[in-house]
């Protein structure tokens, strides 16, 4: 089986990051139903060069190859904390650089944490809209966690790892080509 191209993108503006362990973390149980090559994008790395960024154009060497990755994936699996009710602003803003018919048809994995599970209509108030806009297909199941489900920025929760779970075995027809 040829493997696919997975990027896994987190929103987190810091290090450690919950939103990076939870990609992480649906990136390893992807990994345990089909053969992937995964890469990682993390937004934190990206902040001091993405922010003056104006168009993909004009884009630094980092985050051009950013956009390259996203662009190129086979799937993709996005996470971001939840900041006022929405995504963080640079991660808008690295989509923002994506040219609008790089992912047309390409499976996405949505997921987000909060503080609290009020947050967890981000991923059909805030995240679908913009992969629709994207025309990708947006998997079925996202994954929303919150603060508890960590211990020390790792995913701690056995109901978010089910959760996971979950999303994973009602996507993963659609992420193998």
């Amino acid at each position: 089986m040829t493997a696919i191209k997975l990027v896994a993108v987190s929103g987190g503006l810091g290090h450690p990051s919950r939103a990076a362990a939870l990609a992480q973390a649906i990136t390893m149980e992807i990994a345990v139903s089909t053969t992937i090559e995964a890469y990682t994008i993390s937004v934190a790395d990206l902040v001091a060069d993405l922010a003056g960024v104006v168009s993909a154009k004009d884009a630094p060497p980092s985050v051009s190859e950013a956009v390259k990755q996203i662009e190129s994936a086979d799937a993709l699996v996005v996470t971001t904390p939840v900041y006022r009710g929405s995504y963080t602003g640079l991660f808008k803003h690295l989509f923002d650089l994506v040219h609008h018919e790089a992912l047309i048809g390409t499976p996405v994995l949505l997921a987000a944490t909060g503080g609290s599970d009020r947050h967890s209509l981000v991923i059909d108030h805030q995240l679908r809209p913009l992969f629709a806009f994207f025309q990708s297909l947006t998997l079925p199941v996202g994954v929303y966690a919150n603060d508890s489900d960590f211990t020390n920025y790792e995913v701690s929760s056995d109901a978010l790892k089910e959760r996971i779970r979950l999303a994973v075995t009602r996507g993963i027809e659609h992420l193998k080509h």
